[in-house]
């Protein structure tokens, strides 16, 4: 008797699929992308919300429908809870559907007055929860509902709540560059460790060192094996390829990059910055001649560091140049200077949403969506990514 009335409730409370697909934002279909599922979905949690549609869906392979949801996960659950901010809605249903669960029910608001306001509509008492929120622009706002949802979870008596990050905001303040800084990095990480977070997972830091800075388990992931796939889908001649650091701090991120697409060779463009977000560059370290220059970085802000570099690429005789990057946070003119014909294609993921208005033609967008659900159904079991097929998840 009381499974019927609970499942009457639950049915009065869903969203038709034609409602659902009406309330979507609509992008070109070349922009959008498809959330595969393997099997029918059959879980008490309740039913997926229907994904962006479209008919060329790009996802690494690993990850595949014929690949996930090992033996070992427990995909009926009912203690595992889902919930998404405001920062990146579509994102976070697009986990929901990966992991045939549904998105708590959640109500968040602004008061006249700027304060935010969150209740959560279900209990979450003895759960696992799960907080999708990145702190992209606006990061203040973003980041303190994250922190306010994180305070919500905690009174209302959660087992463990982690934060999932697909962006963490304030991460390249994350050392002492001139006296008299704030290390800001550190700051927020305090912030969401007092406010109740026991584990945080995040998608490619812009810095390795600000795991660090968090007093609670971190999981790190990286967006690169989603772009690799991508890359690898392009039949580009491996010989034509050369992997490009945009300055000197991101070698590493760029060597690994390299050594994932064949070994391929490395190039480094040197840059002097004097005033944030404006970057000069001076000269590149490497043959680009008449290669296929794949210009690798953690984030696109304005597009100045890229643009420039792929400038001096094509002068020193780049045959076509790719800019690949897993934050897109486009503050103005990155439009502009990503669209202006310097690259063949701009390569990004939907860690942050891209409004309608910021796309140009080179611009393609991939979705993490399958990657961060794989993980959290790991961190959820207490599995480990560090065999194949997911040591590539980078779990430890």
């Amino acid at each position: 008797m009381a499974s019927s009335l609970l499942g009457l409730c639950s049915s009065n409370l869903l969203l038709s699929s034609a409602t659902l697909l009406n309330t979507l934002p609509r992008f070109p279909l070349r922009h959008r992308f498809r959330c595969n599922v393997a099997e029918p979905l059959k879980f008490e949690n309740g039913k997926p919300y229907f994904p962006l549609l479209t008919t060329d869906p790009a996802l690494p392979t690993f990850l595949s429908s014929n690949s996930h949801f090992p033996s070992d996960v427990n995909k009926n659950d009912t203690r595992l809870r889902i919930f998404s901010g405001t920062a990146n809605p579509a994102l976070s249903q697009e986990i929901a559907c990966y992991m045939g669960l549904e998105l708590g029910k959640i109500k968040i608001k602004r008061f006249a007055d700027g304060e935010i306001y969150v209740q959560l509509q279900e209990s979450v008492r003895g759960c696992d929860v799960f907080l999708v929120q990145p702190t992209c622009p606006p990061a203040n706002e973003n980041l303190m509902e994250l922190l306010i949802m994180i305070d919500a979870c905690r009174r209302a008596s959660a087992k463990n709540i982690t934060a999932v990050i697909p962006y963490f905001g304030y991460a390249r303040a994350d050392r002492k560059t001139q006296g008299r800084e704030s290390i800001a990095a550190k700051l927020v990480a305090n912030l969401i460790t007092e406010a109740g977070a026991n584990r945080v997972l995040a998608c490619d830091l812009h810095s390795g060192q600000s795991m660090g800075y968090f007093d609670i388990p971190v999981d790190h992931v990286y967006g690169q094996p989603v772009i690799l796939d991508y890359l690898a889908s392009k039949t580009i001649c491996s010989d034509d390829l050369v992997v490009v650091s945009p300055d000197v701090g991101g070698v590493a991120r760029a060597r690994a990059f390299a050594k994932k697409l064949s070994d391929a060779p490395l190039a480094i463009v040197d840059k002097r910055r004097h005033v944030h977000n404006v970057a000069e560059v001076m000269n590149l370290i490497g043959d680009v001649n008449g290669k296929v220059a794949v210009m690798v970085d953690d984030m696109i802000d304005t597009a100045g560091t890229i643009a420039k570099g792929a400038a001096l690429l094509h002068q020193e005789g780049a045959r076509e140049v790719y800019a690949c990057s897993t934050h897109a946070v486009f503050s103005p003119p990155a439009i502009e200077r990503l669209s202006s014909g310097l690259f063949q294609e701009v390569i990004i993921t939907n860690t942050i949403p891209v409004l309608e208005q910021n796309y140009f033609p080179q611009l393609t967008v991939l979705s993490v969506a399958n990657l961060l659900g794989e993980t959290i159904w790991r961190v959820h079991d207490d599995c480990s990514g560090g065999f194949e097929p997911y040591s590539t998840l980078g779990i430890d």
